[in-house]
This record gives structure tokens, C-alpha cells and sequence, in this order.
């Protein structure tokens, strides 16, 4: 596909708030990263229920998973969701975007990326983290590098999917003022 092309189909896509009705497009495109990548070391295609209750957990949290259309069809999805658990967390969210294999390469993880950022900093959370699975996944490190997130850490063969060991590269961006001040009450 040449540049342009892709550019323009890129540019025609539309991101929102994900509903119940994308969940079977969003479970798909995650079924085929389970089943062909290393980007998740989730080794069971998740079903339908499982992603809808994932869907729910994450909105409950205040967090944002929004969806990528095009010409009415997903072709991609990014969330933010909790890091951790405990509440000395709070702050800090976990990024996860997965696109559909058409649709890798041309600038659409960048648009959900910089969408998720922008509303997860405006709900108050103050540190992003990308948990990279495998550290050959290079396409993920340059998406976190280009806007802005610093590798902080890398983990060396935690993983083991497809038989071999697997590393998670770990990359950090500040949300707003990040540990600059303190947050306000509330966050995500």
C-alpha cells in the first residue's frame, strides 16, 4: 500500500468510546494477537463474555477504551486500566491498543495512542506506563518513543509463548504535571 493511500485511509477513520456492539469486533482482533503475536502472552483467545466483562471492569474504573472505525467497521481499539491494583497506584494507568493486521503500520496506533493520553490525563491520572510484550515487538517501542514515553526497565525472559522466553519492555510517560504536584483528590 503506498503512503498516501494509507494516510488517507487513516485519516478517514473515526475514534469513540467503544460500545457493547464493538466488543465482537474488538474480541477478533484480540483473538488474532493471541493466537499469531507476542504483543500479549495470553495464550487462550479470551471469549466474548470475558472481553465484555474486561469492557465493563475498565469503564467502572473511570478509564477510557475507545475504537477505531472504519467505513462502520473496528479496526482497532486502545484502553487505559489500572497498573496496579492497590490504591498508592491510583494515579498511574497501564496502556493496551491492538489493531486489526491491515492495519498496522499506517499511523492508527499513533491517533489511539494520543487520544487515549489526552483522556486519561484529563481524568487525572498522572503517570502512563507501556508493558511491551517481547522486546522484538520494535513497532511498539517506536509508538511509546514518539509520544514521548521513556523506556524505564526491561525484563528478560518472563514470558514463555510459542516456545521461547520472552522479555517485557517497560516505558513510562508523564500524564499533566506528573509527580510534579500534588493530584487532585480523584483520579481514575
Amino acid at each position: 500500500m503506498n503512503v498516501g493511500r494509507a494516510a488517507n485511509m487513516v485519516d478517514a477513520i473515526t475514534i469513540h468510546d467503544a460500545t457493547e456492539a464493538d466488543l465482537p469486533a474488538v474480541a477478533a482482533i484480540y483473538a488474532h494477537h493471541v493466537l499469531h503475536g507476542t504483543a500479549t502472552f495470553e495464550e487462550s483467545v479470551p471469549d466474548l463474555a470475558e472481553m465484555t466483562r474486561r469492557w465493563h471492569e475498565v469503564r467502572e474504573r473511570g478509564f477510557p477504551w475507545l475504537v477505531a472505525e472504519a467505513q462502520g467497521r473496528v479496526v482497532g481499539y486502545a484502553y487505559a486500566n489500572w497498573f496496579r491494583a492497590r490504591s498508592a497506584y491510583r494515579f498511574t494507568c497501564e496502556d493496551s491498543i491492538y489493531l486489526a493486521p491491515a492495519w498496522c503500520a499506517q499511523g492508527l496506533g499513533t491517533r489511539l495512542l494520543r487520544e487515549l493520553l489526552a483522556r486519561c490525563e484529563a481524568a487525572g491520572a498522572r503517570q502512563m506506563l507501556g508493558v511491551i510484550g517481547d522486546s522484538a515487538n520494535q513497532a511498539s517501542v517506536r509508538l511509546h518513543t514518539r509520544l514521548g514515553f521513556a523506556p524505564v526497565g526491561t525484563m528478560r525472559d518472563v514470558g514463555l509463548k510459542f516456545g521461547r522466553w520472552l522479555d517485557v519492555v517497560i516505558m513510562q510517560r508523564n500524564l499533566g504535571e506528573g509527580a510534579g504536584t500534588p493530584p487532585a483528590a480523584s483520579a481514575p
